[in-house]
């Protein structure tokens, strides 16, 4: 897999995904969109995978969207077409994007990202689209997209508000004014807070190795059943998980499990299928 953006590597159960343009701000490019979901189709199809780790480089995790070449992309939609199919190729152009952090969300694995510095914009879009958020103590969230007067389009105004309370949510959106590591702790919008980007890592990487260690099985079912909770009312919500686990407690798992308690030893569990 060849990726301009991004590094990726799998080990011990865990995809590492790491920005690696720390000189550009680890900018999100033309080249960036379409590599997230490249990388995590490869995650969908990889049965080794139980956790993703997503970091970055440099001083900031990111500086959000490519303004330069995004308005090199307004400058080429300014040809002379009729006005109602620039506003739908802009339409499908946004969907795309969305997709990129869309299949962070349904990852059938859970997604820790570890934020260093500056997490702006589309940074922001991100980090919601996962299931955690480990920061080191200089980091900070800003939705910039007020600032260069437009709407965040790419999910971190439909992320955001299960995440933080509501007042809290539009002051930052509306301000856009910085949400350093600290207080994002205490909203919860962060698991934890470490001195530095080494030891943000360093808890990503032993929160994932302890995620390993679970049924894969049932961490996907609990994933599954929190995304489907989360946008959906309660009893839709306990008729889901009733079906799931009608469906899914019939494997091996939950008996590994078990007589893994009762010997107090560690469980084995198979992976998933590709």
């Amino acid at each position: 897999m060849e990726l301009k953006t991004l590094d990726y590597s799998v080990a011990d159960g865990i995809a590492r995904i790491t920005l690696c343009r720390p000189t550009e701000l680890n900018t999100m490019n033309g080249d960036f969109w379409p590599e997230m979901v490249q990388v995590f189709r490869a995650i969908e199809h990889d049965a080794a995978v139980r956790c993703v780790i997503i970091a970055s480089t440099g001083k900031h995790f990111t500086a959000g969207l490519d303004l330069k070449w995004a308005g090199e992309g307004m400058l080429a939609s300014g040809e002379t077409v009729d006005l109602g199919r620039q506003r739908e190729a802009s339409r499908r152009h946004i969907k795309e994007l969305q997709e990129s952090f869309n299949v962070i969300d349904n990852c059938r694995v859970p997604v820790i990202a570890v934020c260093q510095g500056g997490c702006i914009g589309g940074g922001v879009d991100l980090v919601t689209a996962c299931d955690m958020r480990i920061a080191a103590a200089d980091a900070y969230f800003t939705i910039q997209e007020i600032n260069v007067a437009i709407v965040a389009d790419v999910g971190t105004l439909q992320r955001i508000p299960h995440l933080l309370p509501q007042g809290l949510v539009r002051e930052l959106a509306y301000t856009g004014r910085k949400f350093p590591a600290a207080e994002a702790a205490q909203h919860g919008f962060v698991n934890r807070v470490e001195d530095s980007h080494a030891d943000a890592l360093a808890a990503a990487e032993t929160m994932a190795r302890e995620i390993c260690t679970k049924s894969p099985l049932a961490i996907a079912g609990i994933k599954q059943v929190l995304n489907y909770g989360r946008d959906h009312s309660v009893a839709d919500g306990l008729e889901y998980v009733a079906v799931w686990n009608a469906a899914m407690m019939q494997g091996d798992d939950m008996r590994e499990a078990v007589k893994a308690q009762m010997t107090r030893q560690s469980a084995a569990f198979a992976n998933l299928k590709a």
